[in-house]
């Protein structure tokens, strides 16, 4: 990288704090940080009671100098984190949702507790205030915020606002859920001279054909599955820490990557295959770990679990709601 590089503001945020920053070709994050959570990708990297949550913790790469700014490589690479620069106290990180070409990006706060134990009193009050008040004292989970593309050949996407956000009560998460797993309901277009598909994308809207949507959903089911069993076996604290959810809005490439997910998980070996990734159809990882410790001996989150149950459980929900809406549709 040069250190010359450009960065730009990050387009598709929908949680945590502003100032997140972006490379110019959109492939890394440069993000504001403290060192406490350099220090979780430091063990992460070196220390065996993590080796449960390497694989939900993003991939690991390279670093250089970025932005004019010096970047120190970690030692061992922590994944996940290509670099610390100690001039601009900020992390440089892949970006995730670089490799879709129409990402929907939803930010789910886990945990039932919103303040670390150095917090003040008067905000330890004020966060247990706010997760009463939320859905997260009840649920373990806060849907921080989402973005849904269109479906149109323009970038726009709709993102949900703070205020709805911050007004989801236990009762509203189904429906906030509803709403990043939108279901078509545009006739499609004619498949044109460009795309061999069987089912053209619409020309507006929201949402992807029920089956695409139902093998998503049930895909990230099993797969947020197995993020619960790996925090189940990890003793830590995670407070402000989230589950990033994104998967690929536009119809071709969405079916793209889930035939090449099926035939991947045929062959087991991707490069002896010889075929190349078109791009993942979907990627769940655990991200913001600011206020995340390990407490050996003291056993797993379970304010965080709760909140993954509540995930799945919402999974759950959303697959039977869009089953029916597929059998109705085809009387």
């Amino acid at each position: 990288m040069s250190a010359a590089e450009k960065t730009l503001p990050l387009a598709s945020q929908v949680g945590g704090h502003a100032g997140v920053l972006t490379s110019e070709d959109g492939s890394l994050l440069i993000k504001p940080a403290l060192a406490a959570e350099v220090a979780f990708y430091q063990s992460v990297a070196g220390d065996p009671g993590f080796a449960p949550l390497r694989p939900y913790i993003s991939a690991e790469g390279g670093a250089g100098s970025f932005g004019g700014a010096k970047m120190s490589t970690l030692r061992g690479r922590a994944r996940g984190l290509l670099a610390w620069s100690t001039t601009s106290q900020s992390l440089v990180l892949e970006n995730l949702s670089h490799s879709f070409l129409k990402p929907n990006i939803l930010d789910v706060k886990l945990g039932t507790v919103l303040h670390g134990d150095s917090a003040s009193e008067e905000k330890h009050a004020r966060m247990e205030k706010t997760a009463r008040e939320t859905s997260s004292f009840e649920t373990g989970v806060h849907l921080t915020g989402f973005q849904v593309s269109k479906c149109t050949t323009s970038p726009l996407a709709s993102r949900s606002t703070k205020f709805y956000s911050k007004s989801i009560k236990p009762s509203d998460l189904p429906d906030g859920i509803a709403r990043f797993f939108p279901l078509a309901s545009d006739a499609p277009r004619k498949p044109t001279a460009r795309s061999d598909s069987e089912e053209a994308a619409p020309s507006q809207g929201t949402g992807l054909p029920a089956d695409i949507i139902l093998l998503v959903l049930e895909s990230l089911r099993e797969d947020i599955a197995k993020v619960r069993a790996a925090l189940a076996e990890v003793h830590m604290r995670m407070v402000g820490g989230s589950l990033l959810i994104i998967y690929e809005a536009d119809w071709e490439r969405a079916r793209e990557g889930l035939k090449w997910l099926e035939e991947a998980d045929e062959d087991e070996d991707e490069e002896s295959s010889g075929k190349k990734r078109v791009g993942p159809p979907y990627l769940i990882k655990l991200i913001d770990f600011a206020h995340t410790r390990i407490v050996p001996g003291i056993g797993p989150d379970e304010g965080v679990l709760k909140g993954v149950d509540t995930v799945l459980s919402l999974l759950n929900g959303r697959i039977e709601q869009v089953k029916q809406a597929s059998s109705v549709s085809a009387l």
